[in-house]
């Protein structure tokens, strides 16, 4: 399993944008299918992207397609989840998960993920 951490979150006028870190350390997400979620209080955890470490193939959730845009750098050993047009139902903890695999494909199913992370938070202002 590996030891996941994210960055990136912060307070941001709505309407603006983030960019969400997820790194391993010491180890490399070579290897292993990404997701990012978030968990906004009292509601369900929300499954948002993923990205395959096979072939890159991406998936994000329809609600968020077109804002939410994920993307990995291998060398640098970091998955991104890039927040655009930021709104008022947007902040909420993000977490990224790992799900060791080689598959060409990926899932939103947050119970296919065996590692998270502590999660960064988004908050957004009117």
């Amino acid at each position: 399993q590996l030891q996941l951490v994210e960055s990136g979150g912060g307070l941001v006028q709505s309407g603006g944008s983030l960019r969400l870190s997820c790194t391993a350390s010491p180890a490399t997400l070579l290897g292993y299918n990404i997701g990012w979620f978030r968990q906004a209080p009292g509601k369900e955890r929300e499954g948002l992207a993923c990205i395959s470490s096979r072939n890159g193939f991406r998936k994000e959730e329809d609600s968020v397609k077109g804002r939410f845009t994920i993307s990995r750098d291998t060398p640098q050993n970091v998955v991104y989840l890039y927040l655009m047009f930021l709104q008022p139902d947007d902040p909420a903890t993000y977490f990224c998960a790992s799900r060791r695999g080689d598959v060409p494909s990926c899932t939103l199913a947050d119970s296919a993920y065996d590692s998270w992370g502590m999660g960064t938070q988004v908050t957004v202002s009117s």
